[in-house]
């Protein structure tokens, strides 16, 4: 009796350590850290996340193409891929980004394993044909730049629930939060278990060579 105790007391010692060891564990040189809620903008406070989360994946979506193509999930499994959010109207932070997305995709246009999903903010103006005619004006490639559009409902979900791509307030101004509007500079990595693997400025050129960098390291 006394060394079954024994033994469940060394297998439940045994059991915390490796469960604090991963939790609290350093990310090498060449090993990217796997984001969890808790890691990215908790004093937003959104009650739509789970912050106590472990295991977080990007959630189920299905959104329409530059192609009226149904694209979800199912179509980037195994893949990694740069998310960001977008409308095709911005007259600021949106050209800059989408000049640096067409750099990305200049690197590996040859690679079929990296693709770029941009999401509107916007649908009620991006619809399909709206977006086909970004696409075309930045020589975005069929099937490895996917300009999204569909229900804004199921885009913002996605943003703030999967992506966490939410501004946090600034003085005197209001965050994303809550709000009916998201305007985001960051670009998000996803590796192939749809794993959030950084977050990028996506207006900064400094920025999207680390993220190429990055990408190798996944690869």
């Amino acid at each position: 009796m006394v060394t079954r105790i024994v033994l469940f007391l060394i297998i439940l010692i045994v059991g915390i350590s490796v469960a604090v060891f991963l939790n609290t564990k350093d990310y090498g040189p060449n090993e990217l850290k796997v984001y969890q809620p808790k890691d990215v903008n908790p004093e937003l406070k959104d009650n739509t996340i789970n912050y106590n989360e472990k295991n977080h994946r990007i959630g189920q979506f299905a959104f329409l193409d530059q192609e009226g193509d149904t694209i979800t999930k199912k179509d980037v499994e195994g893949k990694i891929y740069v998310a960001d959010y977008f409308f095709t109207t911005c007259p600021t932070i949106c050209p800059k980004m989408t000049a640096q997305l067409e750099r990305v995709q200049e690197k590996y246009k040859d690679d079929p394993e990296i693709l770029i999903l941009s999401h509107t903010v916007h649908p009620e103006n991006d619809t399909v044909e709206v977006m086909a005619r970004y696409a075309q004006r930045h020589g975005a490639i069929p099937k490895k730049w996917y300009f999204l559009t569909g229900e804004k409902e199921e885009l913002y979900r996605l943003a703030r629930q999967s992506y966490f791509v939410l501004k946090p307030a600034e003085v005197g101004e209001p965050g994303d939060a809550g709000s009916d509007f998201i305007h985001t500079n960051n670009f998000v990595l996803i590796d192939q278990k749809g794993r959030i693997r950084g977050y990028y400025d996506g207006t900064s050129p400094t920025e999207v060579d680390k993220l190429m960098e990055d990408i190798q390291k996944l690869k």
